[in-house]
């Protein structure tokens, strides 16, 4: 609980972050950590609210309100800011396999759900949780937890996004021998190559895996399951089959005009940068270069952001983000009071970054594309926008976005980045395994379960649920290792 009064004798103190024109010249991170002492400090403002909201994880109107892996946040902010900083790391570690990742990728469901920010500023428990896990890192907590005893048993884990690499660290530490396939050139998946460089350094990845490898997990990149390798196969060499393979079927915008060069999804987009930075920093131009290019970015979300953030740190001409939904309100309203998640408008990195470079907001609410324009080389050179108002339809009582006459207008638009979000999972991989899909596209089991129709085979992460959270994979991970391991052995101990 930290101090029971700390939360009225110290205010919320957060870590700098690099200021925006600095940023944007690299793609490293750019938040910059309180030293050991402050942020001991900002442990000490967790209250004594009796009811600790910030660990619930619990769905309300639709949105989860506190972590969804249950982390005990006032158990390991109390220790923190006592100094002892390996208990915190071993609370931390009860319910969270990857902190690293989560303290800089979660949007902080915790601190949404606290209860000193009911009418107050929230406990800095992201910050907090970073702190933890970089100081296990640095004092040498976190060691190699191989397994004592075999079980024999056999599992495959596709897929080495989030959710895979929760399930195969369970797995292999119960002591079952798991090999993860992934299909890309290198491991981690989505914290991989859908996340930017500047959210998520990759040796930060690199670090757990290799931890991973030393405790008896087996990688294989460079291998598309059910393309590259049949599924016959895997059910044939391995006990287990599980699949985590991420919703990875982007949702289009197919208006006329579709077929010109210079419209790409927001996945690619961002892999190629990733990969490029990877491989060659950015020699190799092997990527999708936005650099002296009108970029329009559609999609208002995470995915949105990002490639905001990352097409200015290449050299955009300029910046605009679409987003179909209506501007929400600067602060709650009475239909969304606290502990929901706060609809609530937010300026993110991306977006303050535009605003530094082009003195302006670069996101256009309640806009939607009617077409795309080319020149007689078929590039894309303009798009036509219509403005679009929410209307009710009295037939079926859904709410349709339909367009307002006379707003139709033309942007000037060089490259377009569609990050719409997803469908759901790949066909070719659930047809290869004969899985049976619900009506988003997603692998269908049974309700709070992970079996699929395919016996053997299990599911997890967004290929499971749909497009959702890091924290979300790597709880569906974890909780899928439990289904998995009670199907071998009978039981779990997990």
């Amino acid at each position: 609980m930290g101090k029971p009064t700390g939360f009225l004798e110290y205010d919320r103190e957060d870590g700098k972050s690099i200021p925006s024109l600095e940023r944007i010249r690299n793609f490293d991170e750019f938040h910059i950590p309180l030293n050991e002492e402050k942020q001991r400090t900002q442990g000490a403002r967790c209250m004594d609210c009796g009811i600790p909201f910030c660990q619930s994880g619990r769905l309300i109107s639709g949105m989860a309100s506190g972590c969804p892996l249950n982390n005990l946040c006032p158990e390991w902010n109390d220790l923190m800011m006592s100094g002892n900083w390996r208990l915190a790391y071993e609370r931390l570690d009860k319910t969270n396999c990857f902190p690293e990742f989560t303290a800089r990728v979660c949007p902080a469901l915790c601190e949404e759900a606290c209860t000193c920010g009911l009418n107050g500023e929230a406990v800095a428990s992201k910050a907090n949780e970073r702190a933890i896990i970089e100081h296990a890192w640095k004092a040498g907590f976190i060691k190699p937890n191989s397994p004592k005893v075999r079980t024999g048993k056999k599992v495959a884990v596709v897929g080495s996004g989030p959710s895979g690499l929760a399930a195969a660290m369970r797995l292999n530490r119960r002591g079952h021998l798991v090999t993860v396939f992934e299909r890309h050139d290198r491991v981690g998946g989505l914290l991989r190559y859908g996340i930017p460089n500047m959210k998520l350094e990759k040796w930060v990845i690199d670090r757990r895996i290799r931890l991973m490898e030393e405790e008896g997990v087996k990688f294989i990149p460079n291998v598309n399951v059910g393309t590259d390798i049949k599924s016959e196969t895997l059910l044939k060499d391995f006990d287990r089959v599980l699949l985590c393979c991420g919703a990875s079927d982007p949702r289009d915008i197919k208006v006329k005009g579709r077929q010109l060069a210079g419209i790409h999804f927001a996945v690619d987009f961002l892999s190629s940068v990733t990969k490029s930075l990877l491989d060659s920093n950015f020699a190799d131009k092997q990527y999708i270069d936005p650099r002296g290019k009108h970029v329009v970015v559609v999609g208002g979300g995470d995915t949105g952001n990002d490639c905001v953030g990352t097409s200015i740190r290449l050299g955009a001409k300029s910046v605009t983000q679409l987003e179909m939904m209506p501007r929400p309100p600067k602060g709650r309203t009475d239909t969304n009071s606290w502990p929901e998640w706060p609809k609530i408008e937010k300026t993110d990195y991306g977006q303050e970054e535009a605003i530094a470079v082009f003195g302006h907001d670069p996101r256009i609410y309640q806009t939607t594309i009617t077409e795309y324009i080319g020149n007689r080389n078929g590039e894309l050179k303009q798009i036509e926008i219509v403005d679009i108002i929410p209307e009710k339809d009295e037939k079926t009582g859904r709410i349709n976005m339909v367009p307002v006459e006379g707003t139709k207008r033309r942007v000037p638009a060089d490259l377009v980045l569609i990050a719409a979000g997803f469908l759901g999972s790949q066909s070719y991989v659930t047809d290869a395994f004969g899985v049976k899909v619900n009506q988003r596209m997603n692998v269908l089991t049974k309700d709070n379960e992970y079996a699929a129709s395919t016996a053997r085979v299990f599911t997890a992460g967004d290929m499971h649920r749909g497009q959702s959270l890091v924290v979300w994979a790597i709880w569906e991970g974890q909780e899928a290792a439990e289904a998995v391991d009670e199907s071998l052995m009978g039981y779990t101990n997990l």
